[in-house]
């Protein structure tokens, strides 16, 4: 991330915490590389001269700084943007827990403890700790979505693999609004796109995208709605409603957004022109928190995502018109709604 601004917390003439009053006391401790759910077992991080980390993994400490940098982004992206108040909008703060387990390729948001939970890579794949922002804006979105619409997975498999719509969507929402809080941030040393992961060192350089979600190979995700999407693995389906978004918000074909180049296909080659990403956001924020549901799927979020933007902008507005005709980019349309929910 670079040198960034951290607001911490005097407890003496020299002594700090990395601990946030003005954002709720939002807090950043150590696991100690055990599998700690209990925030209030994990081990405090103070400083003597309230400089934190070295910017590199030899100092435990820079994990828990790029955490809780990503963290504070987040809650001020979702308060600046939509005047939400913490994740759960009870003006409660995220705290997280940096080196969580041995070798955890993961970094996930646990409402238990009502905190974020990073692990530091398994050393092949992930070789360093998932700290990134766009990771933490994702992970703390899915938060948001359980403080909201709760969106369930239709069902998980005997290895804790999640299926179905409804998670698929959950997954997206996750990617649009951590890519949200990179633009947000707006941070040189990590400069914004429609790229998920990229600060991961993975080999395809990103770990899933928005405006061509099939360029993904890893976890296999999708640019178009089948039949066969109600069966996929949620994060490869989470290309539908991510692909729309990004159409929504860029429109198709070739572009380059901040140095990054896009070419964004569509169903049977449909153009789409973008309302801008600040629109877009404000409508699948809107859905997301008004009209979504625990079993919405995508043809749902189709009429969700048009219900806030006829709110927002009326509904013989370009931004409506733009709603439908980017889930159309997708292949989600009114015509092919199953016949049970007409």
């Amino acid at each position: 991330m670079g040198t960034v601004s951290l607001t911490t917390t005097q407890t003496a003439r020299t002594s700090f915490l990395l601990k946030d009053p003005t954002r709720y006391g939002t807090e950043t401790r150590d696991a100690k590389n055990k599998l700690l759910e209990n925030f209030s077992k994990g081990t405090k991080i103070t400083s003597t001269t309230n400089k934190w980390g070295n910017g590199s993994v030899s100092s435990r400490t820079s994990a828990a700084v790029d955490a809780q940098y990503g963290i504070t982004k987040t809650l001020d992206f979702y308060k600046k943007t939509f005047g939400r108040k913490g994740i759960a909008n009870n003006s409660k703060g995220a705290q997280a827990m940096v080196h969580f387990g041995n070798k955890i390729a993961n970094a996930f948001w646990d409402p238990t403890c009502n905190c974020m939970l990073y692990g530091d890579g398994d050393g092949t794949m992930f070789k360093k700790p998932l700290v990134a922002l766009d990771v933490t804006g994702h992970e703390l979105t899915h938060g948001v979505v359980e403080a909201t619409a709760r969106l369930e997975p239709t069902y998980v498999d005997a290895n804790g693999n999640q299926y179905g719509e409804p998670g698929s969507l959950n997954e997206s929402l996750a990617d649009i609004f951590g890519s949200n809080v990179e633009f947000y941030a707006n941070n040189p040393k990590n400069p914004p796109n429609y790229l998920l992961g990229e600060k991961l060192g993975l080999a395809q350089k990103f770990l899933r995208r928005l405006d061509h979600p099939s360029l993904d190979k890893l976890e296999g995700t999708i640019d178009y709605w089948s039949s066969s999407t109600y069966y996929t693995e949620v994060h490869a389906g989470s290309g539908v409603s991510s692909h729309a978004y990004y159409l929504l918000a860029e429109g198709s074909g070739k572009k380059t957004i901040g140095g990054v180049a896009y070419n964004s296909p569509t169903y049977r080659g449909l153009s789409v022109k973008g309302i801008g990403r600040t629109k877009a956001t404000a409508i699948f924020y809107r859905a997301l928190t008004r009209y979504m549901v625990s079993t919405t799927d995508f043809h749902d979020a189709r009429v969700a995502t048009l219900k806030a933007a006829k709110d927002l902008y009326g509904a013989g507005s370009t931004e409506y018109k733009t709603v439908d005709r980017a889930w159309a980019a997708v292949n989600v349309t009114a015509a092919n709604t199953p016949a049970d929910r007409h």
